[in-house]
């Protein structure tokens, strides 16, 4: 048995390394979401009156699942309404995710319309909390260094 790979085989894939194939279907999956979440009132009281950002679509290789992350806008302001029912807009998100799969098929062209699982985008509070740590004083006077002398 000889260990030459068969000519014209692709390499194998990286473990988590994503596919341009990959990327474009999640782009136009995340497209074709904030249509769908625009046109489609959600009969659902969690739902009524927010809106919501779709910021990325990650597919699974074989392009059948797709984790769709999902920031309610206002969320991350206390005085909001939306504050702190994040949780419960995102339970509601998934409830209502068969309903929103078979409306996304209706706007994609695509073999199979994938199944939507969502998840809250965590990285607006972590852009937030580096933004106020990169504001705190003691840290300004690590980065900041001071003019130097006859300037």
């Amino acid at each position: 048995m000889s260990n030459r790979k068969p000519k014209g085989a692709k390499p194998a894939a990286k473990a988590g390394t994503v596919s341009q194939r990959q990327l474009r279907a999640s782009e136009m999956i995340r497209h074709a979401l904030v249509e769908v979440l625009r046109e489609n009132e959600i009969r659902d009281p969690a739902l009524t009156g927010v809106s919501i950002t779709v910021t990325e679509v990650r597919l699974s290789p074989d392009l059948k699942h797709a984790t769709c992350f999902v920031e309610p806008l206002g969320a991350g302001i206390e005085t909001d309404p939306v504050a702190g029912h994040v949780d419960e807009i995102i339970k509601a998100l998934n409830a209502h995710a068969k309903f929103l799969r078979g409306a996304l098929g209706r706007h994609i062209d695509m073999r199979f319309t994938p199944d939507l699982r969502f998840r809250h985008d965590v990285s607006f509070a972590a852009a937030e909390r580096l933004n106020r740590l990169l504001d705190d004083p003691r840290v300004r006077a690590d980065v900041v260094t001071p003019p130097a002398e006859g300037e």
